[in-house]
Formats: C-alpha cells, structure tokens, sequence
C-alpha cells in the first residue's frame, strides 16, 4: 500500500473527530496530566513483500514472509514526535526461511534439491511526528535507519559458501494509532524498507541482477521491501 493512500485514509478518519474538539482548524491538545515525554513498549507482527521478488521467488517459492518483534517507543512534545526502537524477526520455524538452492540459465531459475535456510534480523531506530488531530485516532509519518541481519547456509556447502552479514538500511513509515483506551493503542502502517549490499554479491540474486532479461536489476540487489504492520502500544 502506498504511503500517501494510507496518510489520506488516516487523515480521513481522524478529521471528522477532530471537529468534536476545538473545531476542524484547531489540533487537538493532549491531556495536561500526560507527561512531557512519555516511554511506551510494543510488540508487533507484520508481512513484507520482499523487493527481490525473482530472488526469493526462486528460492524459497514465496516473495512475501511475516515478521514479529517488539521495542520501545518514546514520545514527546506533548505527543507529538516520537522515536522508536524496535527488533524482529521471522515468524517461522526456527526463525528461518527455508528453500533450495537454484542456479538462472536464459531468464529462467532451475532449483538444485538441495536445502538452504535464511535468518533475517532487523534492528531498526525511526523518528517521527505524530498528527494530533483527534484524541482516538493519530496520524503519523516517521523515517530511520537499521541494522539488517542476514544469514544463509545449506546441507554440503562450506563455509565460503554461506553467508553471515551486516548491513544498513533505510526505513520509511506512515500510519495511524487508535487509542482503545487510556494505556492501550493499536496502530497500523506501512513500513518500507531499502536494503542494499547484502543481495547481489553472490549467489542467484548475483545471476538476475546480472541477466539482460531482469527488467530490473537493482531490485534483485534489495534485501527490503514494503510491510503491512499492526503494532500494540503500552503507554500514553
């Protein structure tokens, strides 16, 4: 989803209940009793579309996987700006992705029947301001950076063949946070991630970025991708 559709779903839905307090052309002002800056943990789960879509496709038969995690979020200015912490990882078995390994000949991906498996772990830092034009329903637009984990290993390989590492990304982020109660909210987003460096070095992602008949190149090199998330908050 694009983030500019969600940002105009959110606002619609925030707008008409922020006539109810102040009129339509003045934002709602948190409670005087909410302190300055508040820390609010969380837990989320979301499903990212991966950008490598040949890559994972040919690999592991899927070009989406679900993710959970958690951190901690913390907001000021009157809940207005907020930054956040947060680390995940796959919701699978044992955490991994599990595929073969596959080899591109002509455009096409021909799997070799023997088994790799994958761990993706991020750990992401975002910033952001937070829309307060209603008391239930808060807009909010962020960006970051994070640290991307990546591992991948498979049966009669050697360890020049598997692969351990690191590698910083990029995040963009746009939702809206539902206030349930007094200590409780549910927020929904959308969260991009561009991760480049760790696909297209070796391996298959390596072949279609380099085959003339990948439409796009760069995308195989991308460990990221877009995600559906739903996060619930602790705090005010």
């Amino acid at each position: 989803m694009k983030p500019t559709l969600v940002m105009f779903l959110a606002l619609a839905v925030a707008a008409p209940a922020s006539a109810q307090y102040g009129g339509g052309s003045h934002w709602y002002n948190a409670p005087a009793d909410v302190p300055p800056i508040t820390l609010r943990p969380f837990l989320d789960v979301s499903a990212e579309a991966f950008t490598a879509v040949k890559t994972f496709d040919a690999v592991f038969g899927n070009t989406s996987a679900p993710f959970w995690g958690g951190g901690l979020q913390v907001v000021a200015w009157r809940g207005r700006v907020y930054g956040e912490l947060g680390a995940s990882r796959l919701l699978k078995k044992k955490s991994e992705l599990v595929g073969e390994r596959a080899f591109v000949a002509d455009g096409v991906a021909y799997r070799l029947g023997i088994p790799l498996r994958s761990r993706i772990k991020p750990f992401e830092v975002v910033a952001g301001y937070r829309f307060n034009v209603s008391p239930r329903v808060i807009p909010y637009v962020g960006a970051g950076l994070g640290t991307y984990h990546y591992t991948e290993e498979s049966d009669f390989a050697d360890a020049s063949e598997n692969v351990d590492v690191k590698h910083r990304g990029y995040i963009f982020q746009t939702g809206a946070e539902l206030r349930i109660q007094r200590w409780i909210g549910v927020a929904a987003d959308a969260h991009y991630t561009r991760v480049p460096g760790i696909l297209g070095l070796n391996g298959i992602s390596q072949q279609f970025a380099a085959d003339p008949q990948t439409k796009s190149p760069a995308r195989e090199k991308d460990l990221g991708g877009w995600a559906v998330r739903l996060k619930v908050v602790v705090g005010r």
